[in-house]
């Protein structure tokens, strides 16, 4: 093992330190829950809901440490609390799992009737899940969780930036034998991430696209399943006529709840021209009335930049942009409070594609904002990007919303609002170009990517014999 040590987002100072596996210690965990798989399998979807219903509640009882970690990680407290409440709802949700979830049963042949099919559902023993920083806990289980109820066994590895939560949720899976005998933490940095990917049957991985092809190159050599959910660079058109104050309300939201250090934010707003200057206005205004939750952590909406190399990659983006003609309206400067760093709410206007804020993900509260004359302009605009996560539009119906976003080359659409997919985990959508790969974690296809499809094919009737093939 390593010693590593983290950073505390609000004061600066590098005040936890914990042990990293090496691929030693990776291998000997995998053992274990190879072992341990088998049975958890056996025990069907009603003995599997069971344990996670388990796990819900010694999550619950844990909520208070869970909290206070996450906050010493994120620097938040309100989202923290609503990771927690995240998590136990899907664990619950997924608790009550129906038996008949997968098709199952006999069909006879379209062609040949008498040779009929039956599906299998082999679930991958051990599933390798590798998390991201930003929202620990949620992004740990969003896979973890769906990946035990089909019956793996997981490894997981959370992100090195923000390891604290790992050990109140260490204690919430040794309370439940049956749960810590096939689901295990990997605490450590890249190297652990690479120990796991080398061992594992199947891989989840949320993070940037630079460690997503990574990951996904490793996974295609070793010839398993990468289900890459990856960077995003969203835009918000807002069409002539849409309602002001409730686009502005969603665009300010969109872009910097959690102070932008999200996959979904808004980092494109795309405005048609009519509507341009006086929604420029408005959103500045708004920008500004925002608060930074310092020195209280209890107020105001804006909390710290969680990894210190990230306000770089902001300090960067700002710089590139004023440096090719661009307008700061607000915000604009890192902020050192207390030994953590902020950013307050950015607007920038007079922007233009070549320039890094346009171009590559910011993950950060910085809002670019463009004017457009035609839809079509708006459509290309939007779809300028390397990256297809998701998107929004703003129109003065429904239906001309829908319009454009049925035109826009991205996972899920978010009409008359945005970022919806950070509020509402029901609806299936696939990333599109360099997002990620694979299928959605999101509806019936959450649980269903976890498994092996098999096909027994009976033959009802007498085999074929040689002859039937003679050529005379």
């Amino acid at each position: 093992m390593r010693s590593l040590t983290a950073r505390n987002p609000r004061t600066g100072a590098w005040d936890h330190a914990f042990e990293a596996l090496d691929a030693g210690d990776v291998a000997h965990l995998t053992r274990g829950l190879r072992a341990a798989q088998p049975a958890w399998q056996a025990l069907g979807f009603e003995g599997r809901g069971a344990v996670l219903a388990q796990f819900a509640a010694a999550i619950a009882a844990r909520r208070a440490a869970l909290a206070a970690a996450l906050e010493a990680d994120t620097g938040r407290r309100r989202i923290a609390a609503l990771e927690i409440d995240s998590v136990i709802g899907a664990l619950m949700g997924l608790s009550a799992t129906p038996s008949n979830s997968l098709p199952e049963g006999w069909t006879p042949g379209r062609m040949a009737p008498h040779i009929r099919h039956a599906p299998q559902w082999a679930p991958f023993p051990l599933v390798g899940v590798i998390s991201p920083w930003n929202f620990p806990l949620l992004l740990s289980m969003i896979d973890t969780a769906p990946a035990l109820m089909a019956g793996c066994a997981v490894m997981l590895k959370p992100s090195e930036v923000t390891p604290r939560f790992m050990a109140p949720l260490a204690e919430a899976i040794a309370a439940i034998p049956a749960l810590a005998a096939i689901f295990a933490l990997a605490p450590g940095d890249g190297a652990t991430g690479a120990a796991v990917l080398d061992v594992v049957d199947c891989v989840a991985f949320t993070g940037s696209v630079a460690t997503g092809r990574k990951v996904g190159v490793r996974a295609a050599e070793r010839m398993i399943p990468a289900f890459l959910e990856l960077g995003g660079k969203d835009p918000l058109v807002i069409l002539d006529g849409a309602d002001m104050d409730a686009a502005v309300d969603a665009a300010l939201r969109g872009s910097v709840v959690s102070t932008g250090q999200a996959c979904q934010s808004i980092e494109r707003i795309y405005v048609a021209r009519p509507m341009f200057g006086a929604f420029v206005a408005r959103l500045t205004a708004a920008a500004e009335a925002t608060r930074l939750n310092w020195p209280d952590i209890a107020v105001g909406e804006i909390g710290p930049i969680i990894f210190d190399k990230q306000a770089e990659i902001l300090t960067a983006h700002i710089a590139d942009a004023v440096a090719r003609g661009a307008k700061v309206h607000c915000g604009g400067k890192i902020e050192t409070h207390g030994g953590g760093l902020w950013l307050r709410p950015t607007v920038l206007t007079d922007v233009t594609a070549d320039m890094l804020v346009i171009s590559e993900e910011t993950f950060g509260p910085i809002m670019p904002v463009t004017p457009f004359d035609t839809e079509d302009e708006a459509v290309a605009l939007a779809n300028d990007t390397e990256f297809g996560l998701s998107a929004a539009v703003f129109g003065p119906t429904l239906e001309a919303a829908e319009a454009i976003g049925r035109r826009l080359e991205a996972g899920a659409i978010s009409l008359n609002d945005a970022a919806l997919t950070a509020l509402f985990y029901e609806a299936p959508h696939q990333s599109f170009k360099a997002s990620g790969l694979g299928p959605s974690r999101m509806g019936p296809e959450g649980l269903t990517r976890y498994f092996r499809r098999k096909a027994l094919i009976a033959n009802t009737a007498r085999p074929a014999p040689l002859a039937a093939f003679k050529e005379d």
